[in-house]
């Protein structure tokens, strides 16, 4: 058997600068979709609760139309620098102004407010969507073996400590309600134009396979029929819906928690990054003897065991640390094992159809994971009003049944939803010697599309 899938490599600077990029774009995602937006629109400049959880009803209604069709242009795009390089390029200077654009200091009106955030959100999630996508998809248009794209991720994993760790510097430092947000909004706004300019600079220093444009694509209703026609694909859309569902409420979360649960935050911190550390380690040791689909099992029960714990003992300290830990277990596996996964899902594809359609796959994930987004917010907003949350009154001094309900709100549908995965995985069927051996004759196919593509580009060239 042909083994040139075991012999991929892939220079230690493309890894290490599509990770930064990565990273760059996780963290200003960070900060609007995972709680930081709505919790500065709400408690600090005084929007409604209920005008931002419509905020993000509406947003999510955006996203099922915005993220599929941008992957389907994506994968038709021709260009001297590929398929996916040109949107990370030149949208990352405009992703920046639109970044920017939320932050400015408006009028300070109810409809004024709700303007701009819900505009805010279009016009930023647009560029957002052109350049995530994009950098997500890289890694399978670099390299086709799970060892190859192991050596992305592994990386990747290391520059995610970043955005992994903002949710609890941005809860640290942002202000509350009445005072003066000013030295705030000036730090996000240049934390977001130097992650713009690493994004930028990232494009230089990678680049995509050549046969992965001379691929036609199906008609965009046969694209999208063919994706969901993939049984593997539909168990990973669960699994995906959750983990973005679960990152989104747990980062949102973290603010609200440390403003109200008078626990020290430094052990916590510090459980949650030894979670996050052991979680590499084991992950990227177990990924080969387990497999992916028994990897995967295993880290989403640990998760949901974090978030159990922390539903029922977040108030006290010993629980709270072991939550964290296995929370940041969670994590980990999260950013390493969903990402392999979802390789193994387009090379699936692959085999079934002879193409390789990352945009659309990823642009229908982005249609289950961008409404997960958005109703992570506005349920973690509903629960908290209905337990009697009041968002203008200053940092802890919320009541009893108030701090019951951040716990309630953080941690209840995440466990939910983790069980649910769990038990969806059972099913999946990309696992075991009969996959390896696809695997490897992908490789063989890809080597040989490489070696012709080549081989015409360069006759045009000579020509």
């Amino acid at each position: 058997m042909d083994n040139s899938i075991t012999e991929e490599r892939i220079p230690w600077k493309s890894r290490i600068w599509i990770s930064l990029a990565d990273s760059s774009v996780a963290m200003l995602q960070t900060i609007v979709g995972g709680g930081a937006l709505t919790y500065y629109f709400t408690r600090v400049r005084g929007l409604e609760p209920n005008l931002a959880g419509l905020v993000w009803l509406l947003f999510g209604i955006w996203n099922a139309i915005n993220d599929p069709l941008f992957g389907f242009i994506s994968d038709r795009t021709k260009s001297k620098l590929g398929r996916r390089r040109p949107y990370i390029r030149y949208g990352a200077p405009l992703l920046t102004l639109g970044f920017i654009f939320l932050w400015l200091d408006l009028p300070a009106s109810q409809v004024v407010m709700f303007s701009q955030m819900l505009i805010g959100l279009f016009v930023y999630d647009i560029l957002y969507t052109a350049i995530a996508t994009s950098i997500y998809i890289m890694p399978y248009e670099m390299a086709v073996s799970n060892k190859a794209r192991s050596s992305i991720f592994i990386w990747k994993i290391i520059f995610m400590i970043f955005p992994n760790v903002l949710p609890f510097v941005i809860a640290a430092i942002q202000p509350g309600p009445g005072d003066d947000p000013t030295a705030y909004r000036s730090l996000l706004i240049g934390m977001a134009i130097v992650l713009g300019l690493i994004v930028f600079s990232s494009t230089f220093f990678y680049e995509e396979k050549v046969f992965t444009q001379q691929d036609e694509q199906f008609p965009f209703l046969k694209s999208l029929k063919e994706s969901f026609l993939n049984f593997a694909f539909v168990i990973f859309l669960v699994v995906s819906f959750t983990v973005i569902y679960i990152q989104t409420s747990l980062m949102q979360g973290v603010a609200y928690y440390f403003d109200e649960i008078m626990i020290t935050p430094l052990p916590l911190y510090l459980g949650l990054a030894a979670g996050i550390v052991f979680g590499i380690w084991f992950w990227i040791r177990q990924r080969d003897p387990w497999g992916v689909k028994t990897c995967v099992r295993v880290w989403l029960a640990a998760f949901a065991a974090g978030c159990v714990i922390m539903l029922l003992g977040g108030k006290m300290l010993i629980p709270a640390v072991a939550g964290f830990f296995l929370i940041g277990v969670g994590f980990a596996g999260g950013m390493y094992l969903i990402p392999i996964m979802n390789g193994d899902v387009i090379d699936y594809d692959e085999q079934r159809t002879g193409l390789r359609r990352e945009g659309m796959y990823a642009g229908i994930n982005s249609l289950v994971t961008k409404p997960a987004i958005s109703l992570a917010q506005a349920a973690f907003l509903w629960i908290l009003q209905a337990n009697g949350y009041d968002p203008l009154l200053p940092k802890g001094l919320q009541t009893a049944q108030a701090e019951n309900g951040i716990l309630l709100a953080w941690m209840l549908i995440p466990a939910i939803l983790l069980t649910i995965s769990w038990l969806t995985m059972r099913w999946y069927p990309l696992s075991g010697s009969q996959w390896d051996e696809v695997k490897q004759k992908l490789a063989v196919i890809h080597d040989e599309k490489e070696r012709l593509a080549l081989q015409k580009l360069h006759s045009k060239t000579a020509d």
